[in-house]
């Protein structure tokens, strides 16, 4: 009786936290498209460590906590205006898809996929390096080979966590556009967060119910045995 006790109020926090999640994601939205950018400085701190909390309420694998807490510092690092704490954002980001990488484990992946993937990391990089900073090149360059090997090996997680991985490569190539000074997209940073907050919401999703709706009770489907818990 305790133990289901226990369950039902574990699921009406990671419920709770959800939600918040959403409307803090709604609200950041909202502020970029309306330009009400002190909104969007309260808004977007909050995001992950929302995320990342009900990861924990669902119990969750503590490398995906780890990958949401990282995505978190590099948010916050990219919320100033500098080079260094942009290159600081990145290495925070990076070490993100390490833990997601570390999550997917070595479960085989699509050949054609890894072809496909790329194909595009290729096209972009050739269309962006000639306006990328001298000093950032280098760096990107590996954060970017990081980031598709992540967004390839997402598949392992089923078609959501696919879908987030995507997602996560057009959001940080969105921000490349924009540090390359190439032609940006009517309301840029809209579009930035939307894919980034979809990405990781999938992401997550994926890595609590694989194979499921990323909103699915933490009980409809079990961790595979022997999955790491915080």
């Amino acid at each position: 009786m305790s133990a289901a006790i226990g369950t039902e109020r574990r699921e009406r926090l990671a419920r709770a936290l959800l939600t918040a999640f959403l409307v803090v994601a709604a609200v950041d939205l909202v502020a970029l498209l309306a330009d009400i950018p002190v909104a969007a400085r309260v808004a977007k701190p909050l995001l992950m460590p929302l995320l990342a909390a009900y990861a924990v309420a669902r119990r969750g694998p503590r490398p995906l906590v780890a990958a949401l807490l990282f995505g978190w510092g590099g948010d916050v690092l990219l919320m100033a205006d500098s080079d260094t704490a942009f290159l600081l954002g990145m290495g925070s980001f990076a070490v993100g898809h390490v833990c997601y990488l570390w999550l997917f484990g070595r479960a085989p992946s699509s050949l054609s996929v890894a072809v496909a993937y790329a194909v595009v990391l290729t096209v972009a990089l050739v269309l962006l390096w000639p306006g990328l900073p001298a000093d950032l090149r280098i760096p990107m360059v590996g954060y970017s080979l990081l980031l598709t090997a992540m967004a390839y090996r997402a598949g392992v997680l089923g078609r959501y966590a696919a879908v987030g991985g995507a997602l996560f490569l057009l959001s940080d190539t969105l921000i490349a556009v924009g540090v390359a000074d190439a032609p940006r997209l009517p309301a840029h940073g809209f579009w930035i967060m939307l894919t980034y907050i979809a990405a990781q919401f999938l992401l997550a999703g994926g890595a609590l119910s694989p194979g499921t709706r990323p909103w699915a009770r933490a009980s409809a489907v079990p961790l595979a045995p022997g999955t790491p818990r915080p």
